[in-house]
């Protein structure tokens, strides 16, 4: 082997770089047979090290206090590492914490990686646990000063010249390849399991240990948005916390964008993956409901969206549906008590004569037949359509029903069995919770592509 490693391990502040500091950092040059050239040194981080953290290295603010800065000890820490390959045991870590310092003092790395912690899995499969502690023990590696930098960089040399000799399938070559980038991926995730996610639109799913579901997203294509997550090795807390979560990918290919949109803002207010933030935001949505009084009349309610109930239209606002209903009142001739908009006892005072159907308790049929003809003009105004576009091959069609203005759900068609008409579609798309944002996507996509909407009846 002629490349020339730099095994590294770091202790640090805290979980992520850009807001913790190193407090040691060791260095072995391994030339894949032997260590030859050999670095170690505290660092003074000027912060406190937490409690738990001097507990658990032995390093204590007192040790470091007139240990060197990083900014003395950069240009030889950069020099060091500077055209070798970077090696740590789940590299990510300690590469983005030396990268992230190093970048402020005015150097820039740009090494290949190799994590041993993934590398292991692939060439001693089957071991109990693949942390440095219990792979040392499973390979009779000793660490002498655990927690340490040099203790634990010495045993990832160890483990590293084993796993050189042991890796007659050529992992380690593989791993280096510049099209790999296998490095930059989570400890867990295989290059073997992004390779076969399709390069389809759809939305995925990162699963933690137990699991759960910790993060929703979608694509247009699910194989290149998912590796855009681990292409960045970004040090701040969020990133490094949310890398080291995530065990699993799971994934819904869809047919079109549209539909992975749709399905990201459903499934994550289903879910309430604790790393999304879009789409959490309860919806302030206002619904009108029509009912019948004691004496028959039919009267207008104005609230928010009541589950399970179908409301009869659908405000933006508590402010637009005052607006609205009072222009119907005055258009209909509607009584405003009865529509809930006037609170007092006085009569309806802009009607003719000062007099009122709420007045008059045998007026409620001529009455609900202004109500009802307000009810029919409504409708109208809400059309039925479908968006009907790709499916998830050539064989079948995309379907996307939108009921009166409202969302009913999707599926997918054969594409002789697109439906004509309200009922038939409905018979054969997957219901759906109804949104205001998906109802805008999928009117300002009916708007652009007239082509793919066929209005029902």
């Amino acid at each position: 082997m002629d490349n020339l490693y730099a095994i590294v391990d770091i202790e640090t502040t805290g979980g992520h770089a850009s807001a913790h500091g190193i407090t040691e950092i060791a260095i072995y040059i391994h030339n894949g047979n032997e260590i030859v050239d050999e670095y170690q040194t505290l660092i003074n981080p000027f912060q406190e090290i937490p409690v738990f953290i001097q507990s658990l290295t032995g390093i204590s603010n007192e040790m470091v206090s007139k240990a060197p800065s990083f900014e003395e000890v950069a240009p030889k820490i950069f020099e060091l590492l500077d055209q070798k390959i970077f090696v740590a045991h789940n590299v990510n870590f300690d590469y983005s914490f030396v990268n992230h310092h190093l970048k402020k003092e005015g150097f820039t790395l740009g090494n290949k990686k190799l994590c041993t912690v993934r590398l292991a899995r692939k060439i001693f499969p089957g071991l109990p646990s693949y942390s440095l502690g219990k792979l040392s023990r499973s390979l009779n590696i000793s660490i002498k000063n655990r927690h340490r930098a040099a203790g634990d960089a010495f045993a990832t040399a160890s483990i590293f010249k084993m796993m050189v000799d042991a890796d007659d399938k050529g992992y380690i070559t593989e791993a280096l390849k510049a099209k790999a980038k296998e490095e930059a991926l989570p400890p867990f995730i295989s290059r073997s399991q992004i390779e076969s996610i399709p390069r389809q639109p759809g939305v995925y799913y990162f699963k933690d240990k137990k699991d759960k579901i910790i993060y929703v997203g979608k694509a247009k294509n699910l194989y290149r948005r998912i590796l855009s997550h681990f292409s960045n090795n970004s040090p701040n807390r969020n990133k490094q916390d949310f890398l080291r979560e995530i065990r699993k990918i799971s994934h819904q290919v869809c047919g079109t964008e549209l539909q992975a949109m749709i399905l990201e803002n459903i499934e994550i207010k289903r879910l309430w993956p604790a790393n999304n933030r879009a789409a959490k935001r309860p919806e302030r949505r206002y619904c009108l409901y029509v009912y019948e009084d004691q004496k028959g009349f039919l009267r207008f309610g104005v609230g928010k969206k009541i589950k399970n109930i179908k409301p009869t239209y659908l405000f933006s606002s508590l402010a637009q549906s005052y607006t609205l209903v009072n222009n119907w009142c005055q258009q209909y001739g509607l009584c405003p008590k009865l529509c809930n908009i006037q609170k007092s006892t006085e009569v309806c005072s802009h009607l003719e004569n000062g007099s009122c159907y709420c007045n008059d308790e045998a007026g409620y049929l001529s009455y609900n037949e202004k109500v009802n003809t307000l009810i029919t003009d409504l409708r109208k105004e809400l059309p039925s359509f479908m968006i009907v576009d790709s499916g998830r091959n050539t064989l079948e069609k995309s379907c996307i029903l939108i009921e009166k203005g409202v969302f009913y759900g999707m599926g997918y068609l054969r594409e002789h069995e697109v439906p004509n008409s309200l009922e038939k579609a409905k018979s054969v798309l997957q219901p759906y919770p109804s949104y205001q944002f998906i109802e805008k996507l999928i009117f300002d996509f009916a708007l652009q592509h007239p082509h793919r909407q066929i209005l029902l009846n």
